[in-house]
């Protein structure tokens, strides 16, 4: 086939698949600029491909499979951002990042399309299961500040414990989410 045979064709498909593709990014993706990057990503791939001497046989399900890709590699960059590590802190006592409530802060949002929601509902049976788990004491600690947004000094007053033991509780929940919920997590993330 000639080159100029070649990129008629290329121009061609774009042209036929364009408003498809992009009403189908859009449904998934909200924000209308990534939704144009995922795009434009997706016809920079298409043309790279093309050009390949491998032929392209079904170039409308191709670029719907790589554009599913692209949002989901969106979503993942996302949620690249590191968790605070329950770890660093080796004394209970720190309490600069372990006052703060992160979880929400790590899990998808449900305006991000249906990809996202999915996800979501994912990773939250996940968690309810993994807080099943563990020893009340910590769990209820856990519960308490991560999804009810309560703080540690509320807790300590109405406990009578110190903020250092609700800390020390909530740490040691942490690490024991962190450690079952990696397999999921590395699932989604990775």
């Amino acid at each position: 086939m000639a080159l100029a045979d070649k990129e008629q064709r290329l121009t061609a498909t774009l042209s036929q698949e364009r408003g498809r593709l992009r009403s189908f990014i859009r449904g998934q993706v909200r924000d209308a600029s990534d939704a144009e990057d995922i795009l434009q990503d997706v016809f920079f791939e298409f043309t790279q491909a093309w050009r390949l001497p491998e032929p392209i046989e079904q170039a409308g399900a191709w670029l719907f499979r790589v554009a599913r890709h692209r949002i989901i590699d969106r979503f993942r960059k996302k949620r690249e951002e590191p968790l605070r590590s329950a770890t660093s802190n080796t004394e209970a006592s720190d309490t600069s990042d372990a006052d703060e409530p992160w979880l929400e802060d790590v899990l998808p949002s449900p305006e991000d399309g249906p990809e996202a929601l999915y996800a979501r509902k994912v990773l939250l049976e996940h968690i309810s299961a993994a807080l099943a788990e563990l020893p009340e004491e910590q769990r209820a600690v856990f519960i308490a500040h991560e999804i009810e947004g309560r703080s540690f000094e509320a807790m300590a007053q109405e406990q009578g414990l110190s903020t250092n033991t609700l800390l020390a509780r909530k740490r040691y929940a942490v690490l024991a989410l962190r450690k079952r919920l990696q397999p999921i997590h590395d699932a989604f993330f990775e």
